[in-house]
């Protein structure tokens, strides 16, 4: 009863209420905060992971523009239903290089974070051109007409600047070849082996195999990337993390 009457009387004052609520809500900040202060990097490196390709990138722009992001998520939650259904959990590495990330917050569609070499080309072209000719019950817009928007990659350049402004880490190399790049990544009779160096594991094709880079060949060579980067058979993840 003594513990409870004193519990009383902090529920009666509000100022003591509002301290001891303070000195609460500090201490399990401290908690959670002050351990981050002796780590070199909060979030764990992992092999594999890049920048966006030019043409990756471009795609990823078209993706956020659209609107895509409100009804597919991109973060797989350690729980085992979602990881028995989209694959291994989400790693922060894997958004690293995301400005701003697509996590989502809703699903009305599925989680995308693993999308990527799951259907074939063919299948998002008809699924971009007519979303319920393959799923039915599916609610989503009709994206045919993106086959006729053509780019060309005359602003590529100054995206990649506009990344590495905010932490991406594009080199000088890659930046003055992102012209270039956009262009062979979509061309597979083009010289594309130094692209490859600088990208390893871009996908080079005609995505949506028609003439021209069009912003169905961008949004496909996005999704096709997704959840490919990082080789799960030997990850490991660091339990200091």
């Amino acid at each position: 009863m003594a513990i409870l009457d004193k519990h009383k009387l902090i529920e009666t004052n509000a100022v003591l209420l509002l301290i001891l609520s303070f000195l609460v809500v500090t201490i399990g900040g401290l908690v959670q905060i002050v351990p981050l202060f002796y780590l070199e990097n909060t979030i764990e490196e992992v092999e594999g992971m890049r920048p966006y390709s030019p043409l990756e990138l471009a795609g990823r722009e078209i993706y956020i523009r659209e609107g895509c992001y409100v009804c597919h998520s991109q973060m797989i939650r350690p729980m085992r239903d979602e990881v028995e259904r989209y694959g291994h959990y989400s790693l922060a590495a894997e958004s690293m290089y995301d400005h701003p990330f697509q996590w989502g917050s809703k699903r009305t569609g599925p989680d995308l974070a693993r999308v990527g070499g799951r259907y074939s080309d063919d299948w998002h072209l008809v699924h971009l051109r007519d979303p319920q000719s393959v799923v039915p019950e599916s609610i989503m817009p009709k994206y045919g007409f993106m086959e006729d928007r053509l780019l060309d990659g005359e602003y590529i350049q100054d995206l990649l600047q506009a990344h590495r402004m905010v932490g991406v880490p594009y080199t000088d190399e890659m930046i003055d070849n992102a012209t270039a790049d956009f262009l062979v990544q979509a061309d597979p009779d083009s010289d594309f082996d130094d692209l490859l160096v600088r990208y390893p594991g871009a996908q080079v094709r005609n995505f949506d195999g028609q003439p021209g880079i069009s912003e169905t060949d961008a949004l496909i060579a996005y999704l096709q990337m997704l959840g490919t980067l990082v080789d799960f058979s030997t990850f490991t993840p660091d339990p200091s993390r």
